[in-house]
């Protein structure tokens, strides 16, 4: 056979392979019906289901119902998706990027869930003890060391904080080549991260350009960090997800139920968890309402064995318990957009640690010009924010407050640095 045949072979393989996308608008009253057929070898590779999840999950598509089945043969998907706003999906376009991207040899979706970093950039990853200030104090050693943030995301879960962080040379708008700035960089920010009252190492990692699905990551990261240990510090009277293991007689598989509160992107973080623990589904149901998800899998280790132990079992529930909260931190909503210069985020952080609040989480983006913050706080105790305070900071920032609600307060600002630091400075004479 020569080279020609092999190929041909391949490409055969990869057609009579690859997963089939059927789109019905017709099915449902109140969500666009999207069927992912695969044949069985296809979805018991091991974050199969993932990639398909994550396609979805990264066009922002609400998944209302999911159920997934196994005959050994193969493995049908049937999604329940809608907008944001609840309606049906219509765009096309988004109809062709969901076939491209499952029919093709590999998920690629670049949206904002896959950041396909350019070799402009360096990428920073974080973990290490959260603490009020953390994020504040770890902005203002990337801007004196004269690193601009382009995009960030940074999650804090059971005394646990990780960080996914885009930077490039202030100076140059390019990735940071000299490695002695590069490793300076490293050292200060885990000075920064080191808490002399914690056993555990904090990790600082800073790499080449290449390709990262944020979520991913940071759920990676916080499972290696092992926030799925609850310490005392965190356990309270607070109502967790109720998350179910149990045996399957007679079938060989394990039961997982969980029981909480809706929010998008919730089924990706679970299969992510599941998927990192090396498990895989062979069936699987997903309902949702106004306010409550309940999902259900039937799994088995990638070694085709159920769970083994009490132990193993309850380390499921632990860890599928932090996959709902870790994007679920509760708190205010503060949603900040405006004009991006170079030193913004480190003065916003440094505003809100001085008016005693704590970022629990917070997502960074910048674009053409533009910033958007989006940011959880609590006070220092990790009570409710005062009003007063936001009236503080509205002070401070001289900013407009575009809408106020019970979860959310938006502020914009269209002026520079200069400007900002003059209205502070003005204010407090």
């Amino acid at each position: 056979m020569d080279d020609h045949d092999v190929d041909a072979y391949a490409k055969l393989l990869r057609r009579v392979n690859s997963p089939r996308v059927v789109v019905d608008n017709d099915a449902c009253e109140h969500a666009t019906v999207i069927q992912v057929k695969h044949p069985g070898t296809f979805m018991l590779r091991q974050g199969a289901l993932l990639e398909v999840v994550q396609v979805l999950t990264d066009l922002n598509l609400a998944i209302t119902k999911a159920y997934m089945s196994s005959d050994g043969v193969w493995f049908m998907n049937v999604f329940y998706v809608t907008d944001d706003h609840g309606n049906k999906i219509r765009d096309e376009g988004i109809f062709n990027c969901i076939e491209k991207a499952l029919e093709s040899d590999a998920c690629m979706v670049n949206s904002t869930g896959k950041i396909l970093l350019s070799k402009d950039h360096n990428l920073i990853e974080l973990t290490g003890t959260d603490r009020p200030g953390l994020l504040s104090e770890v902005c203002a050693v990337l801007t004196d060391l004269r690193c601009n943030v382009v995009n960030a995301e940074i999650w804090a879960h059971n005394a646990r904080a990780a960080a996914v962080i885009h930077i490039t040379d202030q100076s140059t708008g390019t990735a940071i080549e000299d490695p002695r700035k590069l490793s300076l960089i490293k050292k200060l920010l885990y000075n920064v991260l080191k808490d002399h009252g914690d056993f555990r190492t904090p990790i600082v990692s800073i790499s080449a350009p290449g390709e990262i699905h944020t979520g991913r990551r940071l759920h990676q990261m916080m499972f290696a960090a092992r926030d799925f240990e609850r310490p005392d510090s965190e356990i309270d009277g607070s109502v967790r997800p109720d998350v179910t293991v149990l045996d399957c007689p007679g079938r060989d598989y394990t039961v997982v139920t969980a029981t909480s509160i809706d929010r998008p992107k919730l089924l990706f973080d679970t299969v992510c968890t599941l998927t990192d623990m090396q498990y895989l589904v062979f069936h699987g149901a997903v309902v949702t309402d106004s306010k409550k998800a309940y999902q259900e899998y039937y799994i088995r280790h990638v070694d085709g064995f159920p769970t083994s132990s009490e132990a193993e079992r309850q380390r499921v529930i632990e860890c599928i318990q932090a996959a709902i909260e870790r994007r679920a931190s509760e708190g205010l909503q503060l949603e900040l957009f405006t004009d991006d210069h170079f030193g913004l985020l480190s003065y916003i952080t440094r505003i809100l640690r001085e008016n005693g609040l704590w970022a629990k989480s917070a997502e960074i983006s910048t674009r053409n010009g533009k910033a958007k913050h989006n940011y959880i706080v609590t006070d220092v105790s990790g009570n409710p924010v005062d009003p007063k305070t936001i009236f503080l900071i509205h002070q401070q920032m001289g900013q407009t407050v575009l809408q106020t609600t019970e979860q959310t307060v938006r502020f914009q600002f269209s002026g520079t640095i200069s400007d900002l630091k003059r209205m502070n400075t003005a204010k407090c004479t």
